[in-house]
């Protein structure tokens, strides 16, 4: 019975990871050469730095369910952002292979992310919420309107609150943010980890 819930665990997990994949290479389709020098709503980063960052997301969610990604791996990745006209391209590439990967993916692998030793659900679930919400930045940083679909804005919101703590801020995350109580789901998810849901590039 366990292994019977860990597998459905995971596919839930495979299943949220998926929808924020979706998400997200909806965002990376309006990046042009000429929006990578703009502000992001991570402070201090231009677009180009965070699409650098989510290649690092990408590619340790990769390692973390196939265990064969090395830095030399990670360095040759930057290079073939840094080669193409629109690194966002790419990611969208990467992006597609990570979700491939995870399909395969057992549920009883235990992973290791950093110092941390997580099973493949909650791997799954904390790179759902960084991949869906950087798609959000991105979309946000091209001038385009694209909130995180309310199910799914939901189901990260309860998810962020479990695994996202004070220990993650401010390496991770900015300080939580207010809404109001009856903000949507999207606006609460963003400002719990650190975002104005008002953010505009035109107000930086």
């Amino acid at each position: 019975m366990d292994g019977e819930r860990r597998g459905l665990a995971l596919t839930a997990g495979v299943a949220l990871l998926e929808r924020a994949i979706d998400y997200t290479l909806g965002s990376l389709r309006v990046v042009t050469p000429a929006t990578l020098c703009r502000p992001t709503p991570c402070a201090g980063w231009s677009l180009d730095k965070l699409l650098d960052h989510v290649n690092d997301s990408l590619r340790t969610l990769n390692e973390a369910a196939t265990g064969h990604i090395s830095p030399r791996t990670r360095k040759i990745g930057r290079l073939r952002r840094a080669r193409a006209g629109n690194p966002a391209l790419v990611l969208r590439d990467d992006a597609t292979e990570v979700l491939g990967v995870w399909v395969g993916t057992l549920a009883h692998d235990v992973i290791s992310v950093h110092d941390r030793h997580l099973t493949s659900p909650m791997v799954a679930a904390v790179g759902a919420i960084e991949i869906a919400v950087h798609g959000w930045d991105v979309a946000r940083t091209c001038g385009e309107h694209r909130p995180i679909p309310s199910l799914m804005a939901e189901e990260l919101l309860d998810l962020a609150r479990l695994f996202i703590t004070q220990a993650d801020r401010p390496a991770r995350f900015a300080a939580r943010l207010t809404v109001p109580a009856d903000a949507p789901a999207q606006d609460h998810l963003l400002a719990y980890l650190g975002r104005d849901p008002n953010w505009s590039s035109c107000r930086t």
